[in-house]
């Protein structure tokens, strides 16, 4: 397998709602044996939400983190119909064909920031991310990591990108700052962000963001009151992702005062 496919698998068996998640994800079981944290494109964000996690999640993967492996589960026409709540069947309904899931970490554990002190060079890489996808919730109040086999490892991506939900002005959103980045709950440990910075620009070259904007499934991409084929669609992320990758000074500077502002 190459760097950058994913694999599919059929979901066999939907075990329980993880409610703690604004989206309703669920544990499920898939057709290769192993359990999965399943995010549905029936869900409120929809498709936009499941192309964040991917994107989210492979860019991690490419810089180093450690991310569960992300596959796409395909859902057939028959699964959900003896689901009892009517709400979880509507969404299971909602959601045939291919969603994604998360490797299930057995045992992890949330991670605590009063707990767990992050090493610096991991806590600005992770920033960094952060920064770049533009993704708002990892924070004090919903962390976002969890700790497995006493490593660090990230989840749910699905709220970055959020220009997406908009899709107007991409080259001014893509050079954007990111004020909210004040809220990041590794923001006081991240001391190293322009050493994080050099390392992210080996690693994610225009190559791989391709590579990752290519997994996107079109059927994912068909967005009601859209003109945009597939591939513009893809093309537009790109962009952005580019974009933001040639401006991070802006995003850098932003999450370094915002830091010293902590102190």
């Amino acid at each position: 397998m190459s760097q950058h496919e994913l694999r599919t698998v059929t979901v066999t068996r939907y075990i329980t709602p993880l409610r703690e998640g604004g989206s309703l994800p669920a544990l499920a079981e898939a057709d290769d044996d192993f359990k999965y944290v399943l995010k549905f494109r029936g869900a409120g964000h929809g498709v936009k939400a499941l192309i964040a996690e991917l994107i989210g999640g492979e860019i991690a993967r490419v810089l180093g983190l450690k991310v569960p492996e992300l596959v796409f589960a395909n859902l057939d026409e028959a699964f959900g119909r003896t689901e009892g709540d009517e709400e979880i069947q509507d969404l299971l309904q909602g959601s045939q064909g291919l969603n994604l899931a998360l490797h299930f970490l057995s045992g992890a554990i949330t991670f605590d920031p009063v707990v767990t002190l992050v090493d610096p060079a991991l806590a600005s890489k992770i920033v960094w991310l952060d920064a770049f996808i533009t993704n708002v919730d990892r924070t004090f109040r919903n962390t976002n990591m969890l700790i497995w086999n006493k490593e660090l490892w990230l989840i749910d991506h699905g709220a970055a990108l959020y220009f997406h939900h908009s899709w107007t002005n991409h080259e001014k959103q893509a050079k954007s700052p990111f004020a909210l980045i004040k809220d990041h709950v590794l923001l006081p440990q991240a001391t190293q962000l322009e050493e994080a910075d050099k390392e992210a620009k080996t690693l994610l070259t225009e190559d791989r963001i391709r590579e990752i904007i290519n997994l996107i499934p079109d059927t994912w991409l068909e967005w009601e009151g859209y003109d945009e084929s597939a591939q513009e669609l893809r093309e537009a992320y790109t962009r952005f992702l580019l974009t933001r990758l040639a401006h991070t000074e802006n995003f850098i500077k932003e999450a370094q005062d915002a830091g010293k502002a902590l102190i």
